[in-house]
């Protein structure tokens, strides 16, 4: 990218946002600093009180607590040996992987309470495909989200990569965390700790299968292990494959359904194969079947709903897979003090997605069809006129000639860490140093499109030349050679089939993805309080991202960047090249300082303060910082509170994502116009005649540099108080609490939907520039970039209580149960506006963000006795609803009636395993039911995606059975 874009972005807003912030910062610094002076003075008053205080934390055996290795917690840079701290981390260890018989890491962490709203998975097709998974906690969004694996930045966050057979342990951290892991780490943290050691060779092999008969996916890993002396090696191999599911294959998803008038009735699209034509008198007709060749005004009939295309057949529910993953984990111990290491693994993924045949609308898609057409029946032209910026009747078809369109994507994620650490003789205090390099290729191949320009040529003038007998594209005057004339007006003819597949083109876009950070650490022991010793973690971290949007095909790069951009040389499947970076250089410290030991009340008492200093080369600078304090008034109690400010930066691909087209079901805010808002209503006539003429609208998606908006930083302050409970009298009882919320500003929105672009512009005049109307009203598109978009606010309530015990008789039980309360999820854009009303999210489906139930819970139950093994999970997602009844919100269930809430009642899903160990032969077999009940998903109608659903939250699969074979040697 050149370099004055990022300049500009830099000396236009790096500084002055952040200076807003100065005198909040200054504060809590100055807090910082005033609970460090207090806790240090209350330890010298303990001190001189009572000399002989313990200086460990451990008084029923002080030397076991001084040898005992401590660990570093997600969340935390401090090494200790308490397992429960002030962050509150959910672990799913590798029995609980294993048990799931899940095939993919997406598939089990996606269930967990914690995460909401849109974080996509392999059942989103239209805008998926990629066979990708990610998290979002809290439902922030799967960019404030950070994902780690052994603690550090995965390059690509997709967490199907990361190897499952190669997993120990999985770490949610459900906290802001920027001060402890910079940018992103705001909703919270998901950190993978892969194994580091086995002996041994273990080969697994899976199947399964839906009750429908399809959906058959098939894996194979092989994990093995070397130690020695010196040396820890360990590699794995893995490949599974995933069919897919169509959306006709499901009663729930055969059709486009739409509430309309308190009806469910089938949507469909205008855009069909007969066509929409709009009339001279501007009545709209279509071609009756059967037709063929040329086309006269009586081989047209008027066009009614019963005309419309039914696109949900060709979309899919399941998107098919191919993945490969290798990896390897190594540490040689150079010298007694000191180790290397290396953590490697490589994904190559094969995924795709599969959406109706190319739909053509004349004025939403910019194309002009003359009227001096040879196969125009009308005498009218239709579309819009490019080159004079005149806008005349509709006409929509769709090119079902050409078959669907096929996004075959192709990714391939490599991700090197290697490092070396020590440790000082008769010292407490440990070292690190790293280099973490990621780098993602992503290359998709587009088929079903058409060069746009020979075929706006093929639209123009055509004649029939008197001396060839061949109609030919232009005039007499001016005939156009290699040119072939189509008969839009029938698609399906023979004649219309040659000509359309002569100018057929499968573009290759592509997306590279380079990220490289050297970090230094250290860690150990300050000196020693009454109550035990200061800790001390700090580091230096230097990271650089680089992005880059393309394609291998010219003729897919956009004609114009300017007033059309994204607008390009093929139908529909539109994009920039475009490419940027950014750098970001960090220092960090952490300490843990204990106040009280073994007092009355107090078995201890610890203050956790960390800070972090951020600079950005395109962002400007920024600190954050966070205080926690962790009190047991007895040791069974732990009573936990933390105060953190959250920052994120924008990311690579919110910057430099290039322009890219598509389209989108939203319904036009100026339906039925009267006046009144003449920016979001630009051309539309005033008489109330209005109305949308297709369902789905084109849209024009990119980050924001590719759409000339200056995007800022985010910023917040993250609170979590809770408690843990482990009481000494029952073993293996546990019971956690927490309350939290989360306030952002100027929150960066990526993936906008049309319905927020036309409400803001509507209520509050904002927005509107992304708003194009062709001359008539009708909307050609509208732009979709990354914006800073207001004040989001969450809160709620994480509860999580574990059992496990044993009998003689009946085996081993172990019992959890995870649940999450959402109290409050609520998006201001526009704060300060009367006109801009808050949305409140919390309890129902919010389009742009997703769905909030306001209860989620996990359930587990696990059995073993001898050789058996048996699991049963329980899923719970708690009722929801669709449409708000403020109507200023734009927002409504009802298609025809505003103001409409559509209910939805709580779900839960049951999933069975058992296992059988033969002990003999080293094997284990495993089987299992998801999905028992075989339960339908709710219903969303045209607020779901294409299967009429919420496709983020709901199975859209049903019952499916899966079995599992290991053996270990």
């Amino acid at each position: 990218m050149p370099s004055h874009p990022a300049t500009s972005l830099r000396s236009c807003r790096s500084r002055p946002v952040l200076t807003q912030r100065v005198l909040a910062r200054r504060l809590l610094s100055r807090t910082v600093t005033f609970a460090l002076a207090a806790a240090l003075f209350s330890a010298a008053q303990v001190h001189a009180q009572d000399s002989s205080a313990a200086t460990n934390t451990d008084a029923s055996n002080p030397e076991k607590a001084k040898t005992l290795s401590g660990v570093v917690v997600t969340g935390s840079l401090i090494r200790r040996v308490d397992t429960e701290t002030s962050n509150p981390v959910v672990t799913i260890d590798s029995q609980q992987i294993a048990a799931s018989g899940k095939p993919t890491v997406g598939d089990l962490v996606q269930q967990l309470p914690s995460i909401a709203g849109n974080a996509t998975n392999p059942g989103i097709d239209n805008g998926g495909g990629t066979g990708a998974s990610t998290v979002s906690l809290r439902g922030l969004g799967d960019n404030r989200t950070l994902v780690l694996v052994n603690g550090r930045r995965l390059a690509y966050e997709d967490v199907n990569s990361i190897p499952a057979n190669m997993i120990e342990r999985i770490e949610v951290l459900s906290d802001g965390a920027s001060s402890v892991y910079g940018s992103d780490a705001i909703g919270g943290v998901v950190n993978f700790i892969l194994k580091d050691h086995y002996k041994g060779v273990q080969l697994s092999g899976d199947y399964g299968i839906s009750s429908h008969g399809d959906g058959n996916r098939r894996g194979f890993s092989a994990l093995a292990g070397l130690s020695g002396d010196r040396y820890d090696v360990v590699v794995a191999a893995s490949h599974q494959t995933q069919n897919e599911i169509s959306s006709g294959a499901r009663d729930f998803s055969r059709y486009a359904l739409a509430l309309k008038n308190g009806n469910v009735i089938h949507l469909g699209s205008s855009a069909t194969p007969t066509g929409l034509v709009e009339n001279a008198d501007g009545t709209y007709v279509t071609l009756n079947s059967g037709v063929s060749g040329t086309t006269t005004l009586a081989d047209y009939h008027t066009y009614t709903s019963a005309d419309s295309f039914n696109y949900q057949p060709f979309n899919l529910v399941e998107t098919p897979q191919d993945r490969t993953h290798l990896s390897l984990i190594g540490t040689f111990k150079v010298t007694p003090n000191i180790d290397a290491y290396a953590n490697l693994f490589y994904t190559r993924t094969s995924a795709a997605s599969v959406i109706a045949p190319v739909p053509i609308f004349s004025n939403g898609d910019d194309f002009f069809i003359s009227k001096d057409n040879y196969y125009n029946p009308f005498g009218v032209n239709f579309g819009t006129d490019r080159s004079t910026g005149g806008s005349y009747n509709d006409f929509n078809t769709r090119l079902t000639s050409l078959g669907n369109r096929n996004f075959a994507n192709k990714t391939y994620d490599l991700q090197f860490t290697p490092g070396i650490r020590g440790r000082f003789d008769g010292s407490s205090w440990q070292w690190n140093a790293d280099f973490n390099y990621g780098k993602v290729k992503q290359k998709t191949e587009n088929y079903g499109f058409l060069d746009y320009a020979a075929f706006q040529q093929a639209l123009g003038p055509s004649f029939l030349d008197a001396a060839t007998g061949v109609v030919t594209c232009g005039t007499p005057a001016n005939p156009i050679g290699n040119c072939t004339p189509v008969n839009i007006f029938n698609v399906n003819d023979p004649g219309t089939v040659a000509a359309l597949k002569k100018i057929i083109v499968n573009p290759v876009t592509y997306y590279h993805y380079t990220m490289k950070q050297f970090e230094v650490s250290a860690n150990g022991e300050l000196f020693d309080l009454p109550a035990g010793p200061i800790n001390l973690a700090a580091g230096l971290s230097y990271r650089k991202e680089s992005q880059t949007d393309g394609t291998d095909t010219p003729i897919a790069t956009a004609i114009s960047e300017g007033d059309y951009a994204g607008l390009c040389g093929v139908v529909e499947n539109c994009g920039t090249t475009l490419s940027g970076s950014y750098s970001v250089k960090e220092a960090y410290a952490e300490t843990l300082i204990p106040i009280l030991a073994n007092r009355p009340f107090f078995y201890s008492l610890n203050l956790d303060i960390g800070s972090r200093y951020s600079d950005y080369s395109l962002s400007g600078n920024t600190t954050n910082s966070k205080v926690a304090l962790e009190w047991r008034p007895i040791q069974d109690l732990l009573l936990r509170g933390t105060v953190s400010q959250v920052f994120r930066a924008p990311n690579i691909s919110e910057l430099f994502a290039g322009t890219a087209g598509g389209a989108y079901a939203a319904t036009d805010i100026c339906n039925g116009y009267t006046g009144g808002h003449p920016q979001a209503c630009a051309n539309v006539p005033t008489d109330g005649s209005f109305a949308q003429n297709n369902p789905q609208l084109g849209v024009r998606g990119s980050g924001s540099v590719a759409a000339g908006y200056a995007l800022k930083p985010e910023y917040g302050k993250s609170f979590d108080f809770g408690l843990v409970y482990d009481p000494h009298w029952l073993p293996g009882l546990s019971f956690s609490a927490d309350v939290w919320r989360i306030n952002l500003s100027d929150t960066i929105v990526d993936g906008l939907d049309p319905t927020t672009i036309m409400n803001e512009c509507y209520y509050s005049n904002r927005l509107c520039s992304l708003i194009h109307r062709s001359g008539n009203g009708q909307i050609s598109y509208i732009n979709l970039p990354t914006v800073n978009l207001g004040q989001t606010a969450a809160k709620g309530v994480d509860t999580t209580v574990q059992y496990s015990f044993a009998t003689d008789r009946y085996g081993k039980f172990s019992a959890s149960l995870n649940g999450t309360y959402m109290a409050r999820y609520d998006v201001n854009t526009a704060p300060g506006d009367a006109d801009v009303k808050t949305t409140h999210c919390a309890g129902s489906y919010c389009p742009v963000y997703g769905e909030f139930p306001r209860w989620r819970g996990l359930g587990m139950l696990n059995w073993k006795l001898g050789p058996w093994t048996a699991s049963w999970t329980l899923r719970y997602v708690g009722r929801t609803r669709v449409g708000n009844a403020d109507v200023s919100q734009g927002y409504s269930a009802d298609e025809a009636i505003g103001g409409v809430v559509h209910k939805i009642g709580a779900y839960a899903y049951n999933n069975l395993s058992a296992g059988y160990d033969f002990e003999k032969y080293h094997t284990n077999l495993s089987i299992g039911v998801d999905n028992i009940a075989d339960k339908k998903p709710p219903m969303f109608y045209q607020w779901g995606s294409n299967s009429n659903t919420d496709a983020y939250t709901y199975d859209q699969i049903g019952r499916y059975y899966w079995m599992r074979a290991t053996v270990s040697f």
